[in-house]
């Protein structure tokens, strides 16, 4: 396993569900667990407790992202994806989760995984008001400019 380069404090607010941790060593996110067993209804979504808080560091995030397994068997997602737990946050961490799929329920039960946690430095810009933009390759294109989205 690889060795972890930064240190979180971790409040387990729920004592029976297992501290965040990573699959496989070079995974990039800990898996979050379920604080509460719920059914999703098709198209439904809800705010589940994960039963931790943390004491991020200055100039690091905590990025919530789906878990793969679940969006593509299931089609559960995270309605925010990535969810962004700034390092003054000290409540529980809570994932928005929304069943995409159309016929299917689907049920969650206490402690199991539903999101991973991606830990990443971050920098924060001074934002600078100008009269003019200088110019860029890209210049104004916005969607499927490059020629990925067409819609028709």
């Amino acid at each position: 396993m690889s060795e972890p380069t930064i240190s979180i404090s971790i409040k387990m607010l729920d004592s029976e569900l297992p501290v965040p941790s990573y699959a496989h060593p070079s995974d990039a996110g800990a898996d979050l667990h379920a604080r509460t067993s719920l059914v999703l209804e098709p198209g439904q979504r809800a705010l589940v407790p994960t039963g931790i808080a943390l004491a991020l560091p200055h100039g690091y995030v905590g990025l919530v992202h789906p878990r793969s397994g679940l969006a593509t068997k299931h089609g559960i997602t995270i309605v925010n994806a990535p969810g962004t737990v700034d390092a003054g946050y000290r409540g529980e961490i809570m994932v928005t989760l929304l069943n995409t799929d159309r016929d299917q329920a689907f049920e969650i039960t206490r402690g199991d995984r539903i999101a991973q946690l991606v830990i990443q430095k971050v920098e924060q810009a001074a934002f600078v008001q100008v009269d003019s933009l200088e110019d860029s390759a890209r210049g104004t294109g916005g969607f499927g400019s490059t020629g990925g989205f067409s819609a028709n």
